[in-house]
């Protein structure tokens, strides 16, 4: 059996193309029990996310043409497209791809969390649905061992690489806990939400959310449990948050100075963490002249995210080592399992070839043939049948003048290590 890798990423393929192969929920369990009937098809995995799709097969060939031409008929996608915007690996080289994926190191984000508990999902899905058998349990068993290594034994995931996440990290730098500070979000787009959802994750919950439009400000705060009220209410309310994270699309400033110095002063001059993501400013950059308001700016957080993309590209270094050694040892172990039915397959045949050689000596016996006569023929084919192999494999080494072999079969044979006596 073969490990094959055939994916396509952001790194090989337009999202038009991955939009294309990626498969939903709901597509597959259907497209897992297709695989199931592709040729020589043993075990598979199916990971689909939205920057890649990758299959993980267990198969008797050691071609993918078989892979690219189901995945082709599935999805309804030219070959040819599909092939020249994607990648085949094969053995340990896929080893050590599904190793790297689940730990964030093939990701888009270098060291984002997300990608092992989906390939998590997509092992359970291909287990649920029948496809995982001995080997593929260990290898992803194994794997999701590994990520969880890469990302407790290097600083891959330490830092923070997306001025959202770098925004709620600094704030948890300045406010010792986090959770018992109040924070308001002013805007409702993409960037907060991702604000959102660090904060609640950070155990944040006294939040409220202000926004032009109340009915977006609304179906954001649903989900988070926040408060909401409009733009023009926030110079009132200012005074109740310790933090406040603003990115709307306003040409003009919404937060000024003397809002702030007012809203300080209500406070009685306990601190406030303002975060300005917008681009033109949301907050004046006066602001930063208060003695108890300290502002950042995108320009801020972006030279922490660089520097933060820098530590994780040398934590990438240690992860991808650590990576080489376990892809090594299931390897290893691998091999050790083949050798193992290897033998036993020997064994196997030893034992049918004794039984049939047993079974036409005991007829000999019944038809009153002389019973030393048959013991002597009987053990001379025994003996040529179970030693025709192993010559023809050493008579084969001196012939190609692999003296590795030739010692190996030499050592396994128990004879001398010197065997350039079997060239004759």
């Amino acid at each position: 059996m073969t490990l094959l890798a055939l994916g396509i990423n952001h790194k090989t393929a337009p999202v038009a193309l991955r939009e294309k192969v990626a498969f939903t929920p709901d597509s597959l369990v259907e497209a897992l029990a297709s695989l199931r009937k592709v040729d020589g098809v043993d075990e598979s995995v199916i990971v689909s996310t939205c920057n890649r799709t990758e299959l993980y097969v267990n198969t008797q060939h050691e071609s993918a043409t078989a892979l690219l031409e189901w995945l082709s008929s599935f999805h309804h996608v030219e070959v040819d497209e599909i092939a020249n915007n994607s990648y085949v690996l094969a053995a340990d080289d896929a080893v050590k791809h599904i190793m790297r994926v689940a730990s964030g190191l093939d990701s888009l984000i270098l060291g984002e969390p997300q990608i092992l508990g989906q390939v998590k999902q997509a092992f359970g899905d291909a287990k649920h649905s029948g496809m995982i058998n001995t080997e593929f349990d260990k290898l992803f068993q194994h794997t999701f061992s590994v990520a969880k290594r890469v990302r407790s034994e290097t600083e891959i995931g330490a830092n923070a690489v997306s001025v959202a996440y770098a925004a709620v990290q600094l704030a948890k730098h300045i406010f010792a806990e986090l959770p018992k500070r109040s924070v308001l979000l002013v805007g409702a787009g993409e960037t907060i939400e991702l604000v959102a959802q660090h904060l609640k994750e950070q155990g944040v919950s006294c939040l409220a959310v202000a926004n032009r439009t109340i009915s977006r400000a609304e179906a954001l705060a649903e989900t988070l449990d926040a408060s909401v009220f409009t733009l023009s209410q926030v110079p009132e309310h200012l005074k109740d948050f310790d933090i406040v994270i603003s990115s709307t699309a306003s040409q003009l400033p919404l937060i000024g100075k003397g809002m702030v110095e007012k809203a300080l002063k209500q406070r009685r001059n306990m601190p406030m963490f303002l975060v300005d993501l917008a681009v033109p400013r949301d907050i004046e950059a006066q602001v930063n002249e208060l003695g108890d308001a300290y502002l950042y700016t995108v320009d801020d957080l972006q030279h922490i995210v660089q520097k933060n993309l820098q530590n994780r590209e040398q934590a990438a270094l240690e992860a991808e080592k650590l990576i080489e050694k376990q892809a090594g040892d299931y390897m290893s172990w691998k091999q050790s399992q083949q050798s193992i039915d290897l033998v036993r397959q020997y064994r196997q045949k030893g034992m049918e070839q004794r039984d049939d050689v047993v079974e036409k000596a005991l007829a000999q016996l019944t038809e009153g043939k002389d019973a030393e006569t048959v013991l002597s023929e009987m053990a001379y084919k025994l003996t040529n049948t179970l030693l025709h192999p192993t010559t023809l494999a050493l008579r084969e080494a001196a012939m190609h003048d692999d003296p590795a072999l030739s010692r190996w079969l030499g050592q396994a044979l128990s004879l001398s290590d010197t065997t350039s006596d079997i060239k004759k």
